[in-house]
């Protein structure tokens, strides 16, 4: 039962954050840096990994992928966002680092017990 309630609680808020980027997809795209074109595509890209992700951890099909992916996704946005800002003096983006280097980390651990 844990398992359960812990797979839920991790996918249901990407699922949400997921549709956040189509409902708030232009106020989004500034978070794109301003090096990579097509801000507005990268938002709703990641919209759409994010709730194919969830999903696949909820009803665990191809759910190993889907975390491994996530991990990924996630990092990037360390590396590409997070840790530039942070190292400008941004706490904000500290607070973003430290939280999605926890959660890429979650997801690793959590596609090693899936059985694809």
């Amino acid at each position: 039962m844990k398992t359960t309630i812990g797979k839920y609680l991790y996918a249901i808020p990407f699922l949400l954050f997921g549709a956040f980027h189509f409902i708030n997809g232009q106020q989004m795209a500034g978070m794109v840096p301003s090096w990579i074109p097509g801000g507005i595509f990268w938002i709703y890209l990641t919209g759409a990994g994010l709730i194919a992700a969830s999903i696949s951890i909820i009803i665990q099909k191809k759910a190993s992928l889907a975390t491994l992916l996530l991990a990924a996704m996630l990092l990037i946005f360390v590396l590409t966002i997070h840790l530039p800002a942070a190292i400008g003096g941004d706490q904000n983006a500290m607070t973003s680092l430290l939280k999605d280097t926890a959660l890429a980390g979650a997801a690793l651990f959590m596609s090693g017990h899936f059985k694809d």
